[in-house]
């Protein structure tokens, strides 16, 4: 796909404003206090697996309003602690998978909890296992439109305070030193990793990689392709819903929630990526709050970006800060 976005020199100069609601942080604050006051302790239980070097536990943790999510907590094996500690958080549609797929971060060191996305893990990969029991109104496919009427009601509600409460859930475990925390994921991954980080407090990083869900009103009118089509199609039925639809997006929006970080924060953007277009992701990372940061920048990729190859960028970043 041709680059179809802004030049170098203005994806780099490119700070737009962004609709912010004047609530924005007293409805997080108080979401995230309703849930966390019906929180109950995370249960641990080992998993076996094949590996000599690595010990796998299946995690439950109280997420939104007390629901039960899942996920993968890994260590290395006979590990002393304390350890730093990363969260994951995981792509559109995708879920936590099998224990052994995802072996990187704790092979490295690290204590990992990888967070399973309620109601998603059945579009790619080996599933999910967290249930999304909350209705919602009338939507477009996908999950993109699930109760967008109201921010109250709207998912990324739900999803945005889970990821804080992982946060929460992995400091309280074993190994982990509460003190050297991070966060991670690529597309919905890095978009959540963003609203971590602008919602949780002393982490010591933020890597998220192409990440999704940022500068919402451009990029539903930039890119053709799901899942921001989904609000196209969304709005090409509930005609004149324009206003309400992004006044919720807004709480959400991956550059009202970088603003608010504090963490270090290396990001990545694929500058022929027609899912996360490169200006949306430049949005949040201009308007990102800490002064350090870096942004990895692949000439040539579309949303894959670097891979493997940001995976040792990210380790080279955390390894001189935690």
């Amino acid at each position: 796909m041709p680059r179809f976005d802004l030049s170098r020199p203005e994806l780099e100069a490119y700070l737009p404003d962004v609709r912010e609601p004047a609530d924005f942080d007293d409805f997080w604050r108080q979401t995230l206090a309703e849930s966390r006051a019906v929180a109950a302790p995370p249960v641990l239980t080992l998993q076996p697996t094949p590996f000599t070097t690595l010990d796998v536990f299946d995690v439950t943790f109280s997420g939104f309003a007390g629901d039960p999510i899942k996920g993968w907590f890994t260590v290395p094996h006979r590990a002393d602690g304390p350890l730093p500690a990363i969260v994951e958080y995981i792509g559109y549609n995708g879920g936590r998978g099998l224990p052994v797929e995802r072996l990187g971060w704790a092979s490295a060191g690290y204590a990992h909890l990888l967070m399973d996305t309620r109601g998603q893990g059945s579009g790619w990969g080996t599933g999910g296992a967290t249930a999304d029991p909350h209705p919602s109104g009338p939507a477009a496919a996908g999950y993109m439109t699930r109760g967008i009427e109201d921010p109250a009601s709207y998912y990324y509600r739900r999803v945005f305070t889970d990821a804080v409460l992982a946060v929460d859930a992995v400091r309280t475990l074993p190994l982990v030193d509460p003190a050297r925390v991070s966060v991670t994921g690529g597309s919905q991954g890095g978009g959540i990793a963003l609203a971590a980080a602008g919602l949780s407090e002393g982490l010591v990083a933020a890597l998220p990689d192409v990440p999704f869900l940022c500068h919402f009103e451009r990029s539903v009118g930039l890119t053709d392709t799901d899942p921001y089509q989904e609000v196209v199609r969304y709005l090409s039925v509930h005609r004149g819903a324009d206003d309400r639809v992004f006044d919720t997006l807004s709480y959400f929006d991956g550059v009202n929630h970088a603003k608010r970080a504090t963490a270090a924060g290396l990001f990545s953007v694929a500058l022929h990526d027609p899912i996360c277009p490169p200006s949306t992701v430049y949005a949040a990372y201009n308007h990102f709050g800490a002064s350090d940061k870096a942004i990895e920048v692949y000439t040539h990729n579309q949303h894959e970006g670097g891979q493997a190859f940001q995976w040792l960028a990210q380790t080279a970043f955390l390894g001189s800060r935690s």
